[in-house]
């Protein structure tokens, strides 16, 4: 039996105050892409949102240097996604004495890189091969069908 070896590492961002709708559009560019290309795409990308998703990717890099030892070269987004955090609500006076209630919203971001290089073992003698059984192909006939002998459509007086 060999043992499985961790290949993943992730940084997360917690509390970003900008709407997840915002981040989501950043981060559909760089889910799958690898971690250099990444941060040309982020530098350049004119949106708020990709500095803090910047700084993320930078964060995942560098915990997969420290604690995997991995080499930025091997690193590709596997996995990253955007969730709606808690909403922050704030009152705004207006005039005569009201007030309107502002919503700020807030996301979280994860960040999860892998590392390339770095192959996972798998156990080969768990695997079992099995075989489906074979299934009996059917035969179905076409029949003729004769609209006019049997009160077609035309049948009608």
């Amino acid at each position: 039996m060999l043992n499985k070896r961790t290949t993943e590492v992730y940084a997360l961002g917690q509390h970003i105050s900008m709407s997840a709708h915002k981040a989501r559009r950043v981060i559909d560019q760089i889910r799958g892409r690898s971690y250099e290309e990444t941060l040309m795409i982020l530098e350049l990308m004119p949106y708020r949102a990709c500095y803090p998703i910047f700084k993320l990717v930078y964060s995942a890099a560098a915990n997969a240097s420290f604690n995997m030892g991995s080499n930025e070269v091997n690193l590709v987004i596997s996995k990253a996604e955007v969730n709606e955090g808690t909403i922050v609500k704030r009152l705004k006076p207006r005039a005569r004495g009201r007030s309107f209630a502002i919503q700020k919203p807030t996301c979280h971001i994860t960040i999860v890189m892998k590392d390339i290089s770095l192959d996972e073992y798998i156990d080969t003698d768990s695997i079992t091969w099995s075989q489906k059984p074979k299934s009996k192909k059917k035969h179905t006939t076409m029949s003729y069908y004769d609209m006019y002998s049997n009160g077609g459509t035309w049948d009608k007086k």
